[in-house]
């Protein structure tokens, strides 16, 4: 199959949607498809390589505003390629390359997928430009992809679109985490270093930016007798070592600004606890939490209605807790540290779990599975897709789509 995926950035650019986007086309290539990406570039200018298998195009950039790149021809190109695609899937939200995707033709006539990783919450003046066009591209598409149940039930612009939501676990390098043979004995020169009083280890991983409820964190910090890891960087980093100046929290935070993938598995697998006390609905999902419960580590993170609390099951993988009740969040934590048995059952349980649904050959296969399911409404044929979906009457559904685009 000929699958074109389209998105803002592509490694080694940073970032969540990227990592995600790298591993479900290397997995899609492994599983006998012929892949290309379509993303803008971090420069003026243009390239293509293959990258372990994967076609990649680099538009050139213009100008990026609001974290959204402006790249030249984005349009155009995605209309060529869509002459010899199979199917075509958009990484949600990237606002200039579905609007530039809508002015073409081919979003009529070819079939795509929207993986819609998160709705759009904080450039609000942007949103009431683009929301029309956003569900335009929604009522466009044949199936949307989602990450969670939550999302479909709590998004204010999926709830109409519900109908042709599928929900796919993202795939991570689970076994890699588990059965990583360096990260014992680092992880224990890690404790021997930062932890050498027999303190327990609290630790966090992600960008310092205003949804990840730092403010929160900082409280928890004053209130709990261990040491707390923060491996990132951001603008909320001085939150956090204004905390250095009171009594002993100096020698219990730890700041790292960067750590490569064998030291942050060495970490998550030395740490007693992770935390994800994030506050606004960007934080969509949490994949940070399914590495930790990989390496049996289980997590305590705020209950939003986003993908945070399917990564993170209450009792089942870790602890939830109320978003902003710096309270709660110390109670959740204390729960944990104190009780050796709680913690390691519930890390063997986020482990089993990591290890049977978060895989990227799940993610994969299912995708694969939205992607066939999507080309046969498109064609007007029923399909009974592998996820235990009820079989779809694909003719009434494209009747109704049909309506929608010419309304357009």
């Amino acid at each position: 199959m000929r699958i074109v995926l389209s998105s803002k950035y592509y490694p080694p650019h940073i970032g969540g949607v990227e990592v995600t986007l790298k591993r479900l086309a290397e997995g899609l290539v492994a599983a006998g498809n012929d892949v290309r990406v379509i993303v803008a570039n971090n420069e003026a200018r243009y390239s293509e390589e293959l990258i372990n298998g994967v076609e990649v195009i680099r538009l050139p950039r213009v100008f990026e505003r609001a974290s959204t790149p402006v790249a030249r021809s984005y349009g155009q190109v995605l209309a060529y390629e869509a002459r010899s695609a199979d199917i075509m899937q958009f990484h949600f939200p990237y606002p200039w390359g579905e609007f530039d995707w809508l002015g073409q033709l081919a979003s009529k006539t070819t079939p795509f997928v929207v993986y819609y990783h998160s709705d759009i919450v904080r450039q609000k003046k942007m949103l009431v430009l683009y929301r029309p066009f956003m569900e335009k591209l929604l009522r466009r598409s044949q199936l949307i992809v989602t990450e969670s149940p939550e999302m479909i039930a709590h998004s204010p612009y999926l709830s109409a679109h519900a109908s042709k939501c599928r929900q796919v676990n993202p795939g991570l390098p689970v076994e890699e985490i588990a059965h990583n043979l360096k990260a014992p004995l680092r992880a224990a020169q890690l404790r021997q270093q930062y932890a050498a009083d027999g303190r327990p280890i609290v630790l966090f991983v992600g960008r310092l930016v205003y949804y990840k409820g730092i403010e929160v964190l900082a409280y928890a910090i004053k209130k709990i007798d261990a040491h707390f890891v923060i491996i990132g960087r951001g603008s909320e980093r001085s939150v956090l070592e204004d905390l250095q100046k009171f009594g002993d929290v100096e020698k219990r935070i730890h700041f790292i600004d960067y750590a490569d993938q064998e030291e942050l598995i060495a970490w998550l697998h030395v740490a007693d606890v992770l935390t994800l006390p994030s506050i606004e609905s960007s934080e969509a999902f949490g994949l940070v939490q399914i590495e930790a419960h990989a390496a049996g580590t289980p997590v305590v993170s705020s209950r939003l209605n986003t993908g945070v609390v399917h990564a993170n099951l209450d009792g089942v993988t870790g602890l939830t807790f109320p978003p902003r009740n710096g309270d709660a969040l110390v109670g959740a934590l204390n729960a944990l540290l104190s009780d050796d048995e709680l913690r390691r059952r519930l890390g063997k349980q986020a482990r089993e779990r990591a290890l049977t649904e978060f895989t990227v050959e799940q993610m994969v296969e299912k995708v694969s599975c939205v992607h066939r399911e999507a080309i046969a409404r498109h064609e007007g044929r029923s399909f009974q897709c592998c996820q235990g979906h009820a079989s779809v009457s694909a003719q009434a559904d494209m009747q109704v789509d049909r309506e929608n685009v010419d309304g357009i």
